[in-house]
């Protein structure tokens, strides 16, 4: 691409259903267990990119604010592997805007490397195919790698012993799933979180004791996940998800210290979760690394179970379905 251009890209958060909770390599950004998620139709990054020779460093905006302190140093370092990657030297302009609240455990870091990825690649001219795209946006936040796809996607740790295990971490869509699923999101809290989750996963994989038998339990998690997908069978990918996250979240809450983002809001909200349940609604809940609750349904109960978490929360109530992957909008001159 030239200079004056401008790349344009929109990526979707997902969701985890069986998680992504700590690395083996920090730098390569490579995780500990495979995961599976499902990229959402809302809360969508709008991310445009454009090279300007004549800078001499690289000028990022992120929500109408220019990006300072790590937030900028997370883009730079981004945009430098793009360039090391393409052989090339130019500066980049980069705007961002985020339509889903950043730091507060919504998946904002996946939408935006996503889109920063194929606008950046595009950008700089670098080649390849959807699964590169996922090995490179990867490095910017490891669940990135899933939103470059749409629907169901499981992100391969890869072999440890792979000769280049960079190659060997990417991400690829479900093709066999057979569920039309929902995610109500229950946003109790949209601030950033008090402990980052790069800082919760490396004090998690460092002092858990838990921490060793969830990485157990979630291998086994995933290949009955994707029995359960292929089936089409709503209550066991449910039941499936929901011990996961809140496995997830027993490991983190173990660490020394602890790391704690359930509120009193959190469990109430979990708590009807499971009167819906046990009043005959499908519902199972999952939780990232913040205290909001994503509530797993069918599709076609969402509505439903979306008017009922709004009986007893004020918290924003959001319905999200199966969205798209990532996806370069436009160039301009």
């Amino acid at each position: 691409m030239t200079a004056g251009e401008t790349a344009v890209a929109v990526a979707h958060p997902n969701i985890a259903l069986i998680k992504y909770w700590g690395k083996r390599d920090e730098r390569l950004v490579l995780p500990v267990t495979d995961s599976l998620s499902l990229t959402l139709d809302v809360f969508p990054t709008t991310t445009a990119v454009r090279l300007d020779p004549d800078a001499a460093e690289d000028h990022v905006v992120m929500d109408g604010v220019l990006a300072r302190g790590e937030a900028l140093r997370r883009a730079t370092a981004f945009l430098g592997l793009v360039r090391e990657r393409a052989g090339r030297r130019e500066r980049a302009v980069v705007d961002t805007r985020n339509t889903v609240p950043v730091g507060a455990g919504l998946a904002s870091s996946a939408s935006g490397f996503a889109a920063l990825a194929l606008a950046a690649a595009h950008a700089y001219g670098l080649p390849g195919d959807a699964e590169e795209l996922s090995r490179l946006a990867r490095r910017g936040s490891g669940s990135a790698a899933r939103s470059v796809f749409g629907g169901f996607v499981v992100w391969h740790a890869g072999d440890p012993d792979a000769p280049d295990p960079d190659r060997a971490s990417y991400a690829q869509p479900v093709t066999d799933a057979r569920l039309d699923a929902a995610l109500v999101a229950v946003v109790l809290d949209e601030g950033p979180k008090p402990v980052s989750s790069r800082e919760a996963m490396r004090r998690t994989v460092a002092t858990s004791p838990l921490y060793r038998d969830w990485v157990t339990g979630s291998r086994t998690d995933l290949a009955r996940m994707r029995a359960a997908l292929r089936a089409g069978d709503m209550a066991t990918v449910g039941a499936i998800s929901e011990r996961n996250a809140l496995g997830m979240h027993a490991t983190m809450e173990a660490a020394r210290p602890a790391v704690r983002y359930r509120t009193a809001d959190t469990d109430a909200v979990l708590g009807h979760v499971r009167r819906l349940r046990a009043e005959g609604l499908g519902a199972w809940a999952t939780m990232d690394a913040g205290p909001n609750v994503k509530v797993l349904c069918a599709s076609a109960d969402a509505e439903r179970v979306a008017a009922r978490m709004r009986e007893v929360t004020d918290a924003r109530v959001v319905v999200a379905r199966g969205g798209p992957g990532a996806r370069l909008r436009r160039v301009t001159t």
